[in-house]
């Protein structure tokens, strides 16, 4: 079987999430789980953490998947809903919205149900995406009065701008704008995703949504995981399938990106872009092989890449090669491939075997 395999381990997710709450103490946690859970398996992470007192997707597709999966927790839709007639399959499996725009309050007035629906009303603090602008707060407070199917009291929210860099005073700012253009509202609120758990501790409010940091990941530049005491959930591992020599002035790979500066040695690693790893990494990019760290070499392919082992290695086929995780933070190959840490894990393709691991007192 071909060797590449992401290994998830349950046990760095559950400390995580610990972390998280101990960081936001104060706060409840929503543990934001779109995009197949940042790439690591949405069912099976949602699944491995029943402390989380709410799941948040983007999608009604990815709520009805947790719910098939027997998921009970309250789920919040991110985007709240696309099509009006999503809404009564919305109802059925008793999800929470975030309301951003007014068509869809406008279509929430129309729904005839018995049920009442919670939502989030989103603000927007000055990210300039979604959410109502600040001066249309007082007619959008005035509507909702009259929607006889949104549970009461309604929920706020707002989004971070450039939380992950903690020298951009916006961030601050956007905190005061959301305060104050809500101050009149006694609501639960949230604010804080991973970047403003860690660093804006004036964001924490009733609620937190961490999600990069659940999987071990910074969102802070120049960071990584480790510096928060997080754990990275995704090991992404292959082997060495083939060792090469190459002779001083000799290239390798595709359009001839590398020359050998010297005789040397190189190892193909049986993983590529249809696997996921990215195929702009540049030439020195981090792999880790047998307890050091090797440089990527010439450019990466479909099913292959080649790393340069040195003409005094002692590497062998079968060798077991790390291209992220707990020998080799994300944070440090996405900096070498002009990306985030999140690109990484949620660009892993089906073609790769996923393994979930925890501690034997804990599977069943």
């Amino acid at each position: 079987m071909r060797p590449t395999t992401a290994v998830i381990d349950l046990d760095a997710l559950r400390h995580n999430f610990k972390t998280i709450q101990s960081i936001a103490s104060g706060s409840r946690v929503i543990a934001v789980v779109k995009a197949d859970a940042y790439g690591h398996g949405l069912a099976k992470i949602a699944k491995a953490l029943p402390d989380a007192e709410m799941f948040a997707v983007a999608t009604p597709r990815e709520a009805y998947t947790l719910r098939k999966a027997g998921i009970q927790q309250p789920i919040l839709l991110l985007e709240g809903f696309f099509e009006e007639k999503e809404l009564p399959r919305i109802i059925e499996n008793d999800l929470q919205l975030v309301v951003h725009h007014s068509p869809q309050i406008d279509a929430l007035k129309r729904l005839e149900t018995d049920k009442k629906i919670h939502i989030w009303l989103k603000v927007d603090s000055g990210m300039n995406r979604l959410g109502f602008k600040v001066e249309e707060l007082p007619q959008i407070e005035q509507d909702l009065m009259d929607v006889e199917c949104i549970h009461k009291p309604i929920r706020l929210m707002s989004h971070f701008a450039s939380a992950d860099d903690p020298q951009d005073g916006f961030t601050s700012q956007q905190i005061e704008t959301f305060l104050k253009s809500t101050k009149h509202l006694v609501l639960e609120r949230s604010m804080a995703n991973s970047a403003g758990i860690l660093e804006a501790k004036a964001a924490h409010f009733d609620w937190v949504r961490p999600g990069l940091i659940l999987y071990g990941c910074s969102p802070m530049v120049g960071t990584t995981g480790a510096d928060y005491g997080l754990q990275p959930v995704m090991n992404l591992e292959s082997k060495i399938m083939s060792i090469r020599n190459v002779n001083k002035g000799e290239s390798t790979g595709y359009g001839r990106h590398w020359f050998a500066e010297k005789d040397t040695v190189i190892g193909l690693v049986a993983i590529g872009y249809g696997d996921g790893y990215p195929r702009h990494a540049k030439n020195g990019t981090p792999v880790w092989v047998n307890g050091r760290i090797v440089p990527l070499v010439g450019r990466v392919s479909m099913d292959m890449l080649a790393v340069e082992l040195g003409p005094e290695h002692s590497d062998k086929i079968g060798d077991r090669v790390v291209l992220w995780g707990k020998e080799l933070p994300a944070e440090k190959v996405a900096a070498h491939a002009d990306t985030i840490p999140y690109t990484l894990s949620c660009g892993v393709t089906g073609r790769v075997h996923f393994v979930y691991r925890e501690q034997k007192s804990r599977e069943s």
